[in-house]
């Protein structure tokens, strides 16, 4: 998740001081942000719509769905959808959005998951990963849940433009290791701490084939042009988010059945 509101970097060793990733105190202003902001709206969604192609009648997991703007998007677009947040507040809102008969949980990413194996045809996880530390159990929770050769289709923070915003700011980190920072963001006159875990693309790629999964598309896109007229000083690239599509492996080969 990102946000155009204010902004403050806070340190890199984890000391927060108060609850991290509380996204419950700022879900309203958060989400108001995200409907219209350059990188969610203009960039992030468009592309991992466009990564995800034709949908219609396939069934889709929404990790970190949030108030759900993409859980919404492919509904629309002909899919059957699920999703889960770990944010009660982001889930309130996105039952607004999506009425009470939406399938709607309360879960963890890094935790096992309420739902069967072999569940879905793909798991669409929008910015949320980077705020895990160890990926290997998110990763293979999600294999568990989608059927053999089901896609994971997903977007992180960008490793390069992290290394190099953290260069900007005077900030003396290893683009090979993994570390966490905190940033604090003050949305709708609330402000919560949230902390981002970085690590480089090696180490993204051996956690994708460790779990079991096959990177089909590695995609750094174009944002979307209709955000031209929108944003003065819109660009069409520039260092953001990374996207990848993964195919999860048959079971049987891995296992040497």
């Amino acid at each position: 998740m990102t946000s155009d509101d204010h902004r403050t970097h806070e340190s890199h060793t984890g000391a927060a001081t108060a609850t991290v990733n509380d996204y419950d105190s700022i879900a309203e202003a958060y989400s108001s942000g995200n409907e219209t902001s350059l990188v969610n709206a203009y960039y992030e969604r468009p592309a991992m719509l466009a990564l995800a192609g034709d949908v219609a009648g396939r069934r889709i997991l929404d990790a970190g769905c949030g108030s759900g703007p993409l859980f919404a998007a492919l509904r629309e677009r002909g899919a059957t959808v699920s999703g889960f947040d770990a944010s009660a507040g982001m889930l309130e809102l996105a039952r607004r959005r999506l009425g009470e008969d939406a399938d709607l949980r309360v879960a963890d990413l890094g935790s096992p998951l309420p739902y069967p194996d072999d569940s879905f045809d793909d798991v669409v996880a929008s910015l949320v990963f980077h705020y895990l530390e160890d990926w290997g159990p998110a990763l293979s929770e999600v294999r568990r849940v989608l059927k053999p050769g089901g896609r994971l289709i997903m977007s992180v923070d960008h490793p390069f433009a992290v290394h190099g915003s953290e260069y900007l700011a005077g900030n003396k980190t290893d683009y090979f290791a993994t570390y966490d920072r905190i940033e604090e963001w003050t949305m709708g006159g609330e402000t919560a701490q949230l902390r981002f875990w970085n690590r480089p693309l090696h180490a993204m790629t051996d956690a994708f084939t460790a779990a079991g999964f096959r990177i089909t598309v590695i995609s750094e896109p174009d944002a979307d042009p209709a955000g031209r007229d929108l944003f003065p000083d819109f660009k069409e690239r520039f260092l953001c988010f990374l996207f990848f599509v993964l195919q999860a492996d048959q079971r049987s080969g891995v296992l040497g059945a």
